[in-house]
């Protein structure tokens, strides 16, 4: 079915305040406002509320919400992804050229195979082809279902408690880190695995639970892909880094996908240095390579990541006990032939946390 096209002027509509029902394949929903933008120029994220009709609600979960009686419930959604009130986030892409519309459809492929509560979950798909509005040329515009999490990614929670002078605990930085582990394991025990490509908080959905630990979802799916490549030749090292440049944020990216050697064996561990990064991101507010940037005397970005030389702040009102430290440190070996599988941190990770608890 697709998307109707009363739905997308229902979505031109509601940018200026006009509202309506759109249709994504067989499920309704009410756009409700705009959340932003999101990626290349042209998309948006919209907040949608499911429009059950009153017969789905008829085998007993009447008075449930919508989000126990429509699509969360025939899609099998887990619980953490499921909002009381049946709202969704609904990402409109506009697609101009060939290219980016294969890269639309692999993101659909890949984000499809994963189920796990701490990945963020494409829960329905659309893509219809439009006409241009000024040459008549055909364009496509793709509708991408997602669950709702409203209280921000892991970068606006760090980056507003620092403008407060305030930090992250140990323990609260164990337990959203675990769960980054947790999504990132399901995704490398695939055969073959899948690396994200793109672990950063920028990427991490945070939704804050009363006497819970906040729960973390590792979103974005855009850059995911098989892990593990075999470089055989200098044009196949200078493929992969062209590849990364434009899909791997630059201060977050391993260094094998900066300098490629013409004969390597590049697996999952890529994601492990990104979590590295993380990491430190959460203790300090920045990647440590942009702390490095800001302490070296002009030296370059890949310089730096390079050298692997971990700097720690010290004007910072939290101090961290060692062992995190020296965790960090161990994710950002700069051969990833020493560096730990996702195996590994999960096991250091349980340790700290018990630790960290009592």
């Amino acid at each position: 079915m697709g998307c109707s096209f009363s739905g997308l002027n229902a979505l031109y509509d509601t940018v200026g305040g006009g509202g309506g029902d759109i249709w994504v394949n067989d499920y309704r929903f009410r756009v409700l406002r705009r959340l932003g933008d999101a990626g290349p120029a042209g998309s948006s994220v919209f907040l949608v509320k499911e429009v059950v009709a009153a017969a789905a609600v008829s085998d007993g979960t009447a008075g449930a919400g919508p989000g126990a009686a429509g699509l969360a419930k025939k899609k099998g959604v887990d619980p953490s992804h499921i909002s009381a009130d049946g709202t969704y986030a609904l990402k409109k892409v506009l697609i101009q050229s060939d290219q980016h519309l294969e890269l639309v459809r692999q993101e659909i492929r890949v984000s499809s195979q994963f189920s796990h509560p701490n990945l963020l979950p494409l829960l329905e798909n659309a893509i219809i082809a439009v006409k241009g509005v000024q040459d008549g040329s055909q364009n496509h515009e793709a509708y991408l279902l997602f669950p709702v999490h409203l209280d921000g990614t892991l970068q606006d929670v760090t980056k507003s408690m620092q403008e407060k002078k305030e930090y992250l605990s140990t323990i609260t930085i164990l337990q959203i880190f675990r769960q980054l582990c947790a999504g990132l394991k399901h995704m490398h025990s695939f055969e073959p695995p899948y690396a994200h490509n793109g672990v950063k908080p920028d990427n991490v959905l945070i939704t804050q639970r009363k006497e819970q630990p906040h729960l973390a979802i590792l979103m974005d799916f855009e850059s995911a892909r098989p892990a593990r490549r075999a470089i055989r030749s200098q044009a196949e090292a200078l493929q992969l880094q062209e590849w990364a440049s434009e899909h791997c944020s630059a201060h977050f990216r391993a260094p094998e996908l900066w300098e490629c050697p013409p004969h390597a064996d590049i697996d999952e561990r890529t994601d492990v240095w990104s979590l590295g990064c993380t990491l430190y991101a959460m203790m300090y507010g920045k990647s440590p390579f942009d702390y490095e940037l800001d302490e070296s005397a002009g030296e370059s970005l890949v310089t730096v990541i390079k050298s692997a030389q971990v700097k720690w702040p010290t004007e910072t009102g939290s101090s961290y006990p060692d062992t995190l430290r020296q965790f960090v440190t161990w994710m950002l070996q700069p051969h990833p032939a020493v560096r730990p599988n996702i195996d590994d941190i999960i096991i250091h990770v349980d340790k700290l946390i018990a630790k960290h608890s009592t």
